[in-house]
């Protein structure tokens, strides 16, 4: 993901050969260095997370936005952890770039509340946890289809962020 020129070549590849995306899901796992204390955090590696975090959906949605304007549908799906709504210093990489990924998020929805694209935000506070009843995955993915499904609210919380430890 923090190569836009790949990510905009998969997305194409894709569009030829299903036709136009209708949802877009953005959800890559962060990488390790993304998840250090911000005073061990180097420039390289806030670079790195807002390549991954912001280049990364402005790339993808700049790449199938045009699709959806042309089906009169869509779907543009955020996930993100709970730095993306409340900043932990030992996690500094995920939140100063989920921060940038969140603004982009909310102007997005803002941009396209005249036209027939939802916009969404999944926050998923802590790990993804297989058997939980909030956090499995199959849990998740059925949230994010009644995301697109219900096209109401722009963010959604797996968990309330209070009980999550940092």
């Amino acid at each position: 993901m923090r190569e836009p020129e790949s990510l905009i070549a998969a997305l194409d590849r894709a569009g030829q050969e299903l036709g136009h995306i209708e949802v877009l899901s953005y959800n890559p796992l962060p990488q390790k260095e993304f998840l250090r204390p911000l005073l061990e955090s180097t420039v390289t590696d806030i670079k790195a997370a807002v390549e991954f975090s912001v280049y990364g959906p402005v790339a993808a949605v700049h790449q199938v936005l045009q699709g959806m304007r042309f089906l009169k549908r869509g779907s543009v799906l955020f996930v993100n952890g709970g730095s993306a709504v409340q900043p932990v210093q030992h996690f500094a990489g995920t939140s100063i770039g989920f921060a940038g990924e969140t603004a982009y998020a909310e102007m997005l929805d803002q941009a396209m509340k005249d036209e027939p694209i939802y916009v969404g935000q999944l926050i998923i506070p802590g790990a993804i946890i297989p058997g939980d009843e909030q956090k499995d995955p199959e849990v998740l993915a059925e949230k994010l289809w009644q995301m697109h499904a219900q096209r109401s609210e722009f963010r959604v919380y797996a968990t309330e962020l209070e009980q999550q430890p940092y």
